[in-house]
C-alpha cells in the first residue's frame, strides 16, 4: 500500500472517531445536565449554582460545607446555614442537630422534613394540581413556578422520629418556641410555601416548602430569584451551604473526586473521548501496511584494513622498521591461541611458521616478510609486509 493511501485511510479513521465521541460527548452533557441535586456546585437546570454566584455579586460571602452536621458550629456562627434540598433525607438525628445549629437557619425541600418538625413544621407530600403561588408584595409580574409541596405547622411542640439504625432509641425533639411567625410565600388559597420564624433564643429560621425555587431554572425564568435572594439579602453577609448531603463530601478521596467529576463533567467526559481517539490513532498508526522491508547490513571493518592504515601512517612518519615490525607482532598476536604475547624473536616466530604454510603464494609472502624483518625497511618494504600479513592472515586462520 501506498503512503499517500495510507495516510488518507488513517485519517479518515480517526475523523470518523472524532466524531463519533464528539456525539456521544454531546449526548453524555446532555444527561449530565439532568442531575437533580441542589448543589451550588451544579451549573444544571436543577442545580443550585446560579444561587450561590448571584450572592456572591452582592457581596455576601458563600462557604460550601461537606462535612457531617454535627461539625458545623464553628462555621454556623455568625452566618446563615442553608440546607437546599437534600439530595439524601436527613435521618432524625441530623434534623434534631439542625434544630440546635447555634445561628439562623434557611431549610428547604422535603428530604429536610425531619428538620422542619424539629422546628414546629413539617412539609406535606408532593401536592398534584396544586394552586398558583401568590406573588408577593412588590415582587415580579413574572409567575412563580407552581408548588409541589407546602408547609403545615404542626399541632405539638414534641416530635418523636425513629432512629436510622435498628438498635437506636427513637430521637425526640422540642421545637424552640417562636416569638414571630411572618409568611413570606403562599398559594393562591392560602397554604403556606415560605415562612420565616422569629425564635425567642433570638436565632431566625426561614422554611421553605419546595427547594425547586432556588433551582438555576427557577432564578432564571421566573420570579423566584428575587424572592430567594431576598431571603439572604441584605439580612447576612456570610452563607453557609450544606454540600455533604447532595454527595460533596469532604472525605473523598482526590482521585475519587476526580473520576467522579470526569463522569460527571461534560468537559471531562470529552477528555475521556480524546484520550480513547487519541489511543486508537496510536493503535492504528502501528499496523504496518505492505512487506517488510530488509534492512541495512552494516559489516564491521577487517582486522586488516586496521593494519594496512597503520602500516601506512608509520610510513609516512618515516617509522619504516617500527611499522615492520608492528605488523609482524600484530600477526603473531591473533595467531597465537595459548600466549597472546608470544615472546621471542620475530625471525625465529616465522621460521616456525614455514611447516604451516603449504599454497605458493602463503610461502612467498612467508619469504617476503622474513626478507623484510631482516633489512632495514623501506617505505616499499612496509607495503609489502601488510600484504604478507593479509596473505598468511587468510592462509593460516583457522576455520
Amino acid at each position: 500500500m501506498r503512503q499517500r493511501t495510507e495516510l488518507a485511510l488513517g485519517t479518515g479513521i480517526v475523523l470518523v472517531l472524532g466524531v463519533t465521541a464528539g456525539l456521544i460527548g454531546v449526548q453524555r452533557g446532555r444527561l449530565s445536565d439532568a442531575d437533580p441535586r441542589r448543589s451550588t456546585f451544579l451549573a444544571g437546570p436543577s442545580g443550585a449554582r446560579g444561587f450561590a454566584e448571584a450572592l456572591g455579586r452582592l457581596g455576601v460571602a458563600v462557604q460550601a460545607f461537606r462535612r457531617p452536621i454535627g461539625s458545623l458550629d464553628s462555621a454556623a456562627a455568625g452566618a446563615l446555614t442553608a440546607f437546599l434540598d437534600p439530595s439524601v433525607a436527613l435521618s432524625a438525628r441530623e434534623g434534631q442537630q439542625v434544630a440546635g445549629i447555634p445561628g439562623d437557619v434557611l431549610v428547604a425541600g422535603v428530604r429536610a422534613n425531619t428538620a422542619l418538625r424539629c422546628l414546629g413544621w413539617e412539609v406535606t407530600s408532593p401536592i398534584h394540581n396544586s394552586a398558583a403561588i401568590k406573588p408577593p408584595p412588590g415582587g415580579e409580574a413574572r409567575p412563580f413556578p407552581r408548588p409541589r409541596a407546602v408547609l403545615l405547622q404542626r399541632d405539638s411542640a414534641d416530635a418523636v422520629d425513629s432512629a436510622s439504625a435498628e438498635d437506636d432509641a427513637p430521637v425526640r425533639c422540642t421545637a424552640p418556641a417562636a416569638a414571630t411567625v411572618d409568611t413570606l410565600l403562599r398559594t393562591t388559597d392560602g397554604r403556606p410555601v415560605a415562612v420565616r420564624l422569629g425564635l425567642q433564643d433570638g436565632r431566625t429560621a426561614t422554611l421553605v416548602a419546595d427547594g425547586r425555587l432556588f433551582t438555576n431554572r427557577a432564578l432564571r425564568e421566573t420570579a423566584a430569584g428575587p424572592f430567594v435572594l431576598g431571603l439572604v439579602v441584605p439580612r447576612y453577609r456570610r452563607v453557609v451551604v450544606d454540600e455533604y448531603h447532595h454527595g460533596f463530601n469532604a472525605s473523598r478521596s482526590l482521585s475519587g473526586a476526580t473520576l467522579d467529576w470526569t463522569f460527571r463533567s461534560p468537559w471531562g467526559w470529552a477528555i475521556l473521548q480524546l484520550a480513547g481517539v487519541g489511543m486508537l490513532a496510536l493503535l492504528a498508526s502501528g499496523v504496518r501496511f505492505g512487506p517488510s522491508r530488509t534492512g541495512i547490513e552494516r559489516r564491521r571493518r577487517s582486522p586488516l584494513e586496521h593494519v594496512r592504515a597503520l602500516a601506512t601512517a608509520l610510513a609516512a612518519t618515516r617509522g619504516h622498521d617500527v611499522a615492520v615490525r608492528l605488523i609482524v607482532q600484530g600477526l603473531r598476536r591473533r595467531l597465537s591461541v595459548t600466549d597472546r604475547r608470544a615472546p621471542g624473536e620475530v625471525g625465529r616466530w616465522l621460521d616456525g611458521l614455514e611447516p604451516a604454510v603449504r599454497s605458493p603464494a602463503g610461502r612467498a609472502a612467508l619469504t617476503t616478510l622474513t626478507a623484510v624483518t631482516r633489512r632495514p625497511a623501506s617505505a616499499e618494504d612496509v607495503l609489502h609486509a601488510a600484504d604478507a600479513v593479509e596473505t598468511l592472515w587468510e592462509e593460516l586462520t583457522p576455520t
